[in-house]
């Protein structure tokens, strides 16, 4: 249809076949069915432009949800590019935005202030911890209470289903689940708050109870788009099908094959259903692929046609067949990283960019031995969307144990994990502590050891006692046990890992899999060092982290680490889908259950379809977890793809030993907490001129045994600083003292 001025927006489009039709059909139910790299966000703005410009719809009519800020900031530029300022007009927002802006005016009409405060995912955190802290609720986390409140709200569960499972056998949580929801939403309505998943509900709330603000907001959006459509949850559906209620005028584009969050809400029901909703839909298929060549393409059907309950499509490109996928197995997991790496680096001499490579991982933990392969080769590397693998919360808390371990007057280590988990010391009490301290040239630690002579109030004497004696079984474990056993045995002493199990949530369960690979890490540390001691693996830590932070500085491209799921929506000259292995992708746990394996696929399909050019899958023979190097099993994911597609190479690392001579170039002096030599075999008299180490157990003829907290020479001798259980702190001259090693 041309438009009053004679000229056809739409004739002068560069639009393949699948993608005109998408834009011309406007009217009724229309399902886009977009495949990876099919040029869906071109379709969507084009559509817009081509409702204003070739149809005269006013924007004020229209109406275009994405599920990003950024993409709906990227929609509304290229439409005001083509469009101009016709293109103001258009509603183009977030699902979020979209309900801000009718509750602004609105909301009044349910009995909220028009003024009320939005609470962001630390506010809502705070109310819950205030809740749970009033009613002495200390075995489960803030962040177990508001993912299930969350769950509910998305899936718009009834409070009273929630209600009909307390006391029902199903366990504490679900007992305590009811009451911490309605205290909860108390508290937002009493301070005129909605959290984010109420700004979803309420809307849908004030649709209900007034008929007539629906009605306002149907007759005003005569077209409605919506954006990942497969992405949506319950809540987003109920939205959408109120909104296009009155002209049915209701576009979505997705694809099923990438529904890859079922974990956080989304319903892969409202895109495979969509015709149910819709009689007479249109169903529009976008097949041709503008980004991969056709080989990639290829392996990413073969693996999605596996999945029973899908729309089909079948992605193709009018490239070259291009290099088949090299799939490459591995001795170990410090062998694929140093494999992956040497490709890199090989490529960038030849002229790639380091920006031009990718490496995907199903689980955050793989990243490490990625991480400390290239910073060994020097080769500058950003984690998308998340944080390197020593940056993590729970890895910084196990460091700082490690290093109270080894310097127990090391106060920055202490007083980020002294209420790690919570013990009940606070800030406040811990400003006593230093003021204390400082008053009396001791550490923070000495104050706790003593804390009887410093009158300090019982209560806080026993907190102190207990802290004590876990840091001092700590240090003597550690002069007893092998690496990878005493790191095992700190987080289970110390309750690090415990903390997270008690909550049920992605995060909790990545922040497990990031411990336990540091168990794995000491494990394969020792592997290749033997006889290595905590105080040579925080060596190791250190550099690896120097290297990455110099790297970090260079101002060059740097490779891309990422989860699949933060790949979404990407692109990449290259890319690596490592740890392809059953257990890992597909998950443990999905391999039983057939709609969580069916969406592990679906992940795979996402991450194969991010390659443009060349796809690498990677695994190992064996791989450390955290209790042993166990046999590796290639993932089912591979066996899916056509042999003809698949180039196989099994070959060491490229350039072993990198990371060992890129070591010695930043080598530092070894720092050994107070060492002159080499340290005296056990059951030897300790005379003055040997070497002393924190963490040593000595016994004292009148004092018995204890644990050597500090050494120090002044010059004319060594003084040592020993923990006597029962008898305090003594400083003692290593020449005369009458100690024995132990």
């Amino acid at each position: 249809m041309e438009s009053a001025k004679g000229y056809s927006f739409i004739d002068n489009a560069k639009l393949n076949p699948s993608q005109r039709e998408a834009v011309e059909a406007t009217e009724g139910g229309v399902l886009v069915l977009a495949g990876a790299g099919s040029g869906k966000t071109r379709v969507l703005t084009h559509r817009v432009v081509h409702l204003i410009k070739d149809l005269s719809v006013p924007p004020w009519n229209i109406l275009a949800i994405t599920f990003t800020n950024k993409a709906a900031g990227e929609m509304k530029e290229r439409i005001s590019n083509m469009c101009g300022y016709e293109g103001e007009g258009v509603w183009v927002s977030t699902f979020h935005s979209m309900c801000v802006r009718i509750l602004k005016t609105d909301i009044h009409n349910i009995g909220y202030d028009k003024n009320f405060s939005i609470y962001d995912e630390d506010d809502s955190l705070r109310v819950i911890t205030e809740i749970l802290k009033e009613k002495n609720i200390e075995d489960f986390k803030p962040k177990a209470f508001k993912g299930a409140i969350s769950s509910a709200k998305n899936k718009m569960t009834p409070y009273e289903y929630i209600l009909e499972r307390k006391n029902k056998g199903y366990g504490e949580f679900a007992d305590l689940l009811p009451d911490i929801y309605l205290e909860y939403e108390r508290r937002l309505k009493k301070n005129n708050a909605l959290d984010f998943d109420d700004l979803l509900l309420r809307t849908i709330d004030l649709f209900e109870k007034c008929p007539g603000v629906l009605e306002k907001y149907q007759r005003r959006f005569k077209y409605i788009m919506v954006d990942e459509y497969q992405d949506t949850n319950y809540a987003q559906y109920i939205l959408v099908k109120k909104l296009g209620g009155y002209y049915h005028n209701v576009c979505v584009v997705g694809d099923d094959d990438q529904s890859i969050y079922g974990w956080r809400g989304a319903d892969i029901s409202n895109i495979r259903n969509f015709e149910k909703d819709y009689k007479d839909a249109r169903i529009i298929k976008l097949e041709q692929n503008y980004r991969s060549t056709n080989n990639i393409l290829k392996a990413a059907n073969a693996v999605i046609r596996n999945n029973a309950d899908r729309k089909e499509k079948t992605l193709w490109s009018d490239k070259e067949d291009g290099e088949k996928i090299t799939v490459a197995r591995l001795n170990d997991e410090k062998a694929e990283a140093g494999y992956v790496s040497g490709i890199i680096a090989e490529q960038v001499k030849k002229g790639a960019k380091y920006s031009d490579f990718a490496i995907l991982y199903r689980i955050n933990s793989v990243s490490r031995n990625f991480e400390e392969a290239l910073a060994g080769r020097g080769i500058p590397y950003r984690i998308y969307g998340g944080q390197r693998f020593y940056d993590r919360k729970e890895i910084k808390d196990a460091l700082a144990y490690m290093k109270l371990v080894l310097n127990p007057n090391d106060e920055i280590a202490l007083k980020r994990i002294v209420n790690v988990p919570r013990r009940g010391i606070g800030t406040v009490t811990m400003e006593e502590l230093e003021s204390i301290a400082r008053e009396n040239e001791d550490s923070i630690f000495g104050v706790m050891l003593e804390a009887d002579r410093y009158g300090l109030e019982p209560k806080l004497q026993r907190k102190f006692a207990q802290f004590v004696e876990l840091m001092q079984e700590l240090i003597v474990q550690s002069a007893l046990l092998p690496l990878g056993d005493y790191i095992e045995y700190m987080f289970t002493l110390t309750g690090l890992i415990a903390q997270y199990e008690k909550d049920k949530s992605e995060e909790a369960l990545a922040r497990i899999d990031n411990l336990h690979e540091m168990i794995s890490a000491a494990r394969q540390f020792v592997s290749q060092n033997p006889g290595s001691t905590l105080e040579d693996y925080m060596e190791h830590v250190s550099l690896v982290t120097e290297l990455e932070e110099q790297d970090s500085l260079t101002g060059r491209g740097a490779v891309n680490l990422m989860t699949l799921h933060s790949a979404k929506g990407l692109e990449f000259d290259t890319v690596f889908l490592a740890a392809v292995e059953d257990g890992i992708f597909p998950l443990s746990r999905a391999i039983f259950e057939p709609n969580e394996l069916e969406e592990e696929r679906r992940l795979c399909y996402v991450g194969i379809t991010r390659a443009m050019r060349k796809l690498y899958i990677t695994g190992t023979e064996a791989r450390f977890n955290y209790r042993e190097k166990a046999s590796s099993i290639p993932s089912r994911f591979i066996r899916e793809i056509p042999d003809e597609l698949i180039a196989r190479q099994s070959k060491p690392a490229l350039g072993a030993g990198v990371f060992n001579r890129r070591r010695q170039e930043f080598e530092r002096p070894r720092y050994n907490m107070g060492a002159l030599g080499q340290p005296p075999q056990s059951g030897e008299e300790v005379p003055r001129e040997l070497s002393y180490k924190t963490g040593m157990k000595v016994a004292h003829k009148s004092f018995g045994q204890g644990i050597i907290i500090d050494v120090r020479d002044d010059g004319r001798n060594v003084i040592l600083k020993i923990v006597f259980p029962g008898k305090g702190i003594k400083e003692l001259s290593a020449r005369h003292a009458p100690l024995t090693i132990l």
